[in-house]
């Protein structure tokens, strides 16, 4: 890798060969030195989980000056931390995951690997971005992200991020209308009203396969959700601290019982 240029880590969860990892490679050339590991297979919906139970591996796919480029049959958080680990054997400039084929706004940050991969960043301290764009289709169309990643990308590399905290950018998909912007918004709250339906396989034996209806709870006009209906970029800062800071004093007074 250039010493001159930033080093990018680029991830993402719906394998190394989705058309929205290309694109995201593509995008991060322009912006540095790269280095790409991703999972071998599909990795959605996978959270933030590790492997701890089996080995992991990676396979080097290129190797040429400012780019490489594995593939690990590990989940995204493995990917960015053998990435940093191993590979590099030091924190990149920055980490970005994606872009993925579907949205990850609101609720869907918990699940999502491709933003598990950033908190990952997060965690690190490392300046970190998840980039997701409205359209689940394999054959997404990807072209009008670049210039939104390239103005994000940029200042994060310029400017930096508040410790710990990472970013979680959506972008709305192609529909006719040219996006109107960023908008910088907090996450809907909103959730995924689930159902298993019950199956029968071919040799009669019983099945379960999970359907649901996205609900939202939220008519702000500062959300993710929002942002998305309105054709605008959603971009929301993310951190890992999970705590309910504003419960804290109602619960104070279970201290002092017997």
């Amino acid at each position: 890798m250039n010493k001159t240029k930033p080093v990018i880590l680029v991830t993402n969860d719906d394998g190394i060969n989705a058309p929205g990892l290309r694109a995201l490679i593509s995008a991060m050339r322009q912006l540095g030195d790269v280095l790409v590991v991703a999972p071998d297979k599909p990795m959605s919906a996978m959270g933030h989980a590790v492997t701890i139970t089996a080995p992991l591996r990676m396979l080097l796919i290129k190797d040429e000056p400012g780019y490489r480029e594995y593939s690990c049959n590990g989940t995204p958080a493995d990917c960015v931390k053998l990435g940093q680990k191993v590979v590099l054997g030091k924190a990149p400039d920055m980490i970005v995951s994606g872009i993925n084929h579907g949205s990850n706004s609101a609720i869907n940050i918990v699940y999502s690997g491709t933003m598990a991969a950033v908190l990952e960043g997060a965690i690190e301290n490392i300046p970190s971005i998840g980039f997701s764009l409205t359209d689940y289709a394999y054959t997404a169309n990807f072209l009008h992200c670049e210039p939104f990643i390239l103005k994000i990308g940029r200042n994060v590399l310029d400017k930096g991020l508040p410790a710990y905290t990472c970013l979680n950018v959506n972008i709305p998909a192609l529909n006719g209308s040219p996006v109107k912007g960023i908008k910088i918004v907090r996450q809907a709250h909103a959730y995924w009203d689930e159902k298993y339906e019950h199956r029968k396989d071919p040799q009669n034996r019983d099945y379960f396969w999970l359907t649901g209806i996205f609900k939202s709870l939220d008519d702000g006009e500062d959300t993710d959700e929002w942002a998305l209906l309105n054709n605008y970029v959603s971009v929301v800062p993310v951190h890992f601290d999970l705590t309910s800071h504003k419960t804290i004093p109602l619960l104070r007074d279970w201290e002092k019982e017997d």
